[in-house]
Parts: C-alpha cells; structure tokens; sequence
C-alpha cells in the first residue's frame, strides 16, 4: 500500500484530507498547509481492486505525526483553488504515552472514514465536529481501552454496525480466522442488523458449542457472567477463545424447540479446543436410476470464504470429474462469507465468458459491474446450491452470481441479507478498521441488504413424492447425513428433471 507523508510542523499535528463540501471558515485561521490530499478512488475505473488486507478497494492513506508537546494543532486544508481555506482546530495532546498513541489512531480513523465511508452524510452529521468532540473526550483518559472505546462510539454514530475498530490485540485475534485453526469453541457468531444482538451463524461440525446443542439464529446474551450489550462479534469471539483445555460460560437465549427452559435462556460450560476444519468438505452421492445407469452427483460443502477457498474448490472439482460426476450440489448453508475476493475466485470456477459476477455501488452512487474476462469454467455440469438464513456476505454474492447468471437452481431458504462490503486496514498502531466502503447488488441488480436473496425452492418433502430417484448412497464422503438431508434430497430430485429435460431436448 502506498502512502503519502505530509510535511508537518513539529508543533502540529496534520492531517491532509481533501474536502467535497466547503469547511467553515475559521475566525482567525493560523496555520495554512501545502501537501498532496488524499486520493480518491477514481470514478473512471471499472473495477474496484481486491486484495486479502481490502476486500473491495485500495485506500491509500497519510503518515499522521504528533508532536511531543501538551498541546498541538490540527489542520484540514484543501489544494483546490475553490476551497482554499483552511480550518484549524487546536487539539490538547494526552500525557498519557498510550493515550496519545490512540489519539493517532483516532484521527487515522476519521480520515479513512471520511474519505471512504460508504454514506457521504456520515449518518446526517458533522463528521469534522465528531472528531473534536471525540478528541475532547479521550484528552482526560488514563487507559488505550477506553480510549479505543471512544473511538467505538464515534464510529458507532454512523449507524452502521459492520464499519467498527479493533486493538491491536483483537486484530491478531482476528487474523487467526484465515489459518484454519484456532483454539475455541467453534461458532461463527454476527451482529443481526436489525436488533443489534449478537447471534450464532453457525458451529463447527464436531465442535464443543455443537455438542453443547448451539443452533443457528441462537442469541449470545453473557459470556463468563459479562453482559454482551453494545458488544461487536470481533470482541466476542476474543471473549470466546482461549487456551485448550480451559472452559468458557455462555449464556444462550434461543427458541429452538428442544430446550427444556420455558424461559428460553440456559447457560452452557463449554471447553475450548483446538479447532481445525478446512474450508470445504465433500462426498460423491451415487444412485441407479430405472434404467440401470449409475449417476454421481458431487456435493461440496464450503463453510467460510477464507484464502485457500477457491483453490481447494477447484482441487475438489477436478477430483470429482476424474471420477465421473455428473452434476453438483454447491452447500453454501450457515456460510458466513469472509474474503469478498475468495467468493468472487469460486464464482469464476463456474462461470464462463464475460458474466457480470456483481455490481458495486460506491458512496457517490455509482454503479460498477465487476466482470469476468474471457472466463472458463471447470465444469459445465448441472448445478444447485443450496441456502438458508445464515448464508451471508460472501455467500450472497456466490450465490447471486451463479442464479442470476442462469449457472444455478437456489435451493432452500431466504438468505441472511448482508449487502454491503467492508475494507480492512492495519493502521499505525496495528489495530485494525473495517469500513463499510461500498453497497453491492447481484449481476440482475436485485437488492440483498437486509432483504436476502429467496430461493427458487424451498426445502419440502412433498417434492419427492414423485422423485424418479432409487437407493442412494455415499460412495466417497464422511457425511452420512446427506442421505436424510431434506435439502440435498430435494437437490437430487431437481437434478433429476434437468437430466430428464436434457434428455428430452436431445
């Protein structure tokens, strides 16, 4: 990532950002500025580049300096001839080393947020105010927690929950995700959009919060006897890890209907483990059909969008085609997204041509299609992928690029709803800022947030009564589930009228 370094003054402390509405002329302004401002993204580029730190676009951001000093000066200048004032505004400097440190990272996160928020009005309020406000607010500190906590409060202004900051130790935390192993309990856990709450997307299979009978949708109300009120699901999950072989508390409300509390809360003693799972998991289904011909259908589960997601996809497919499958059941069920950039890799290796994979909708309201270039799929056989409510980000973006492209049948139910996509940058001090830095619509520009995506069919029984579909079994594959999977039974049937119909037509 490149960075542009303004010249400062060494009793000043300066912040280079350029300005789309003009600033308040200050009474007396004192300190004028030259240096280069930040860059925008440039509307003219089709598309917005990807990488594992950003998920949607690049942001190139200033070296901020303070000085050693008990009081200092911040100033936002422009070096557009329209808006060449200047506001300066005098800032007290913690003597606090820590706190001093955060005062840095705060004014590092307002200039990202104010370059790059996805909202131009920052939620209708002055973002240049909420910076002196905030700054007030943290001078009498003694603790980088509680500072950071006023950062969290600042960001939490803008009234979007995924744009939030994380220390420096939540965010190595954080990066754990990406390895494929962790020691925990084993749940993928968000915030609901709607309420705030913090609830469970899905347990790792085998894992303690599995056994412990975890389910999908549940809320998190405590964990260790701390209420979990105003509480992002990265602090959670930090909550939740720790060393193998020591225990967490949890309190769960949840409505699933083999609780025995009439309450609906319990409280579960979970053991934290060394958790390992990989990103895909498969089984090869075989059948006969009435003719006696043996069909394989290959069926791949992938649990999260991490780095290795779409090269262990096209490692499972290929397998697959050496053995003969002749149609697949994509499971993106309790997938809560990750890497934007991993999602968009496995939609290629289903797509051919020049698909539009997704449209993205910057913070001026543009539309950029982001499209394949001469794609090659790895297989052309039929496909279904099965959904359910906590199938989100990510997997929305999957899915709507293989249903919307005419690739795929959506099987199952309403998606989680999650359409907006955050960059993630390291900043100075090494703690980390997600920011909410784009809108997304599927290929067909159906709206996802908050809405979902529904699916073609919903998972019933009924549908089978008249399946063509003799035994099943698994021939390659540990999940013996599949074989009273409502949802991949369904599938199957599907998969059976679109051999039928080709059939037919031939």
């Amino acid at each position: 990532m490149n960075s542009l370094r303004p010249n400062f003054d060494f009793n000043s402390i300066i912040l280079s950002q350029t300005s789309s509405t003009k600033l308040p002329k200050p009474p007396t302004p004192f300190l004028s500025c030259s240096y280069p401002p930040f860059h925008r993204i440039s509307p003219d580029k089709k598309e917005p580049k990807f990488n594992d730190q950003s998920l949607i676009t690049s942001i190139q951001r200033g070296i901020l300096s303070f000085a050693a000093a008990t009081a200092a000066i911040a100033s936002i200048c422009t070096n557009s001839p329209a808006l060449a004032e200047s506001l300066t505004v005098a800032f007290p400097v913690s003597r606090a080393r820590e706190v001093n440190t955060v005062q840095r990272t705060l004014i590092e996160t307002w200039g990202l947020i104010r370059e790059t928020f996805v909202d131009p009005t920052f939620n209708h309020q002055d973002w240049d105010l909420k910076l002196q406000q905030t700054m007030v607010e943290i001078f009498p500190l003694k603790s980088a927690d509680a500072a950071y906590g006023k950062i969290s409060g600042m960001l939490s202004t803008l009234g979007d929950p995924f744009t939030r900051i994380i220390s420096p130790k939540e965010y190595q935390s954080f990066r754990i995700n990406s390895d494929g192993n962790l020691q925990g309990v084993g749940i993928f856990i968000s915030v609901e959009p709607k309420t705030g709450h913090l609830v469970v997307l899905s347990c790792v299979d085998g894992s303690p919060a599995m056994r412990a009978g975890l389910h999908q949708g549940d809320e998190l109300v405590e964990i260790n006897g701390e209420k979990l009120d105003g509480i992002d699901s990265e602090t959670a999950a930090r909550k939740l890890r720790g060393n193998a072989g020591t225990t967490v508390t949890v309190k769960i409300h949840s409505e699933a209907a083999d609780w025995q509390s009439k309450s609906g809360f319990r409280e579960v003693k979970l053991p934290r483990e060394f958790i390992k799972f990989s990103p895909i998991s498969s089984a090869i289904i075989a059948h006969r059909t009435p003719d006696g011909h043996l069909s394989k259908t290959g069926y791949v589960k992938l649990a999260t969008f991490s780095q290795t997601a779409a090269t262990d996809m096209e490692n499972t497919i290929y397998e697959m085609e050496k053995q003969g499958v002749e149609s697949y059941i994509l499971d993106l069920r309790n997938n809560p997204g990750g890497l934007v950039k991993a999602g968009l890799d496995v939609a290629q290796i289903w797509l051919e041509g020049n698909e539009t994979l997704v449209n993205t909708i910057d913070r001026e309201g543009n539309l950029f299609p982001i499209t394949m270039i001469d794609g090659h799929a790895l297989t052309r056989d039929p496909l279904v992928v099965l959904v359910n409510e906590g199938s989100a980000s990510a997997s929305e973006i999957l899915a709507g690029a293989l249903h919307d492209n005419g690739r795929a049948i959506l099987i199952g139910n309403r998606t989680f709803g999650k359409g907006k996509i955050q960059s993630v940058t390291e900043l100075d001090d090494g703690s980390a800022l997600f920011v909410t830095v784009a809108k997304y619509l599927s290929p067909a520009l159906h709206d996802i947030d908050q809405v979902g995506i529904a699916p073609d069919i919903q998972c019933t029984t009924e549908m089978l009564k008249n399946s063509s579909r003799e035994q099943t079994s698994l021939i390659k594959g540990s999940a013996s589930s599949l074989e009273t999977d409502s949802c991949v039974m369904v599938a199957e049937h599907q998969l059976d009228i679109q051999e039928e119909f080709r059939g037919t037509a031939s």
